[in-house]
């Protein structure tokens, strides 16, 4: 439950999203708070209609409507993977050049199919932190919030 002012809430209003996450926006204001503690008691009857798969769409929803850090960490990833792929094939080079115990064809199979994982995963990485930025846009949240005119 969430106890707010009129002025909070003609701010919040401000904000035009369509799925607006309010357990996040509100700490954004940057109105005052204050946490009013209470004793809940053990649910005496049924069982809760908030479950754990609910729980965790919440928490997707909360990360993806704040953040684009998981489309970073998949940039990342896949350029990762794509610089220890090449290493790989150079190692390959180096062993198949010098190993008498090499397996014929399987680095040639491997490396670029690791490569072109790791540049599919870049790419991808790439083209969500675009989409990333137009999402945020497109949510017209205000630039700024005045407290007082004078």
């Amino acid at each position: 439950f969430r106890l707010m002012s009129r002025r909070a809430l003609e701010t919040l209003r401000d904000f035009h999203e369509v799925n607006l996450f309010r357990r996040g926006i509100v700490p954004l204001l940057g109105f005052k708070t204050a946490i009013v503690k209470y004793q809940r008691l053990e649910r005496f009857a049924g069982v809760t209609k908030y479950p754990f798969s609910r729980m965790l769409a919440l928490a997707i929803d909360g990360i993806t409507s704040f953040s684009a850090v998981p489309l970073q960490w998949i940039t990342r990833i896949g350029f990762i993977l794509a610089l220890l792929s090449v290493l790989f094939g150079f190692w390959a080079l180096v062993v198949g050049i010098y190993s008498p115990n090499r397996v014929t064809g399987w680095a040639s199979i491997v490396t670029p199919i690791f490569f072109l994982g790791g540049l599919q995963l870049l790419a991808t990485g790439v083209i969500g932190n675009y989409i990333a930025k137009i999402y945020l846009e497109t949510k017209q949240r205000p630039r700024f919030i005045i407290e007082t005119s004078i």
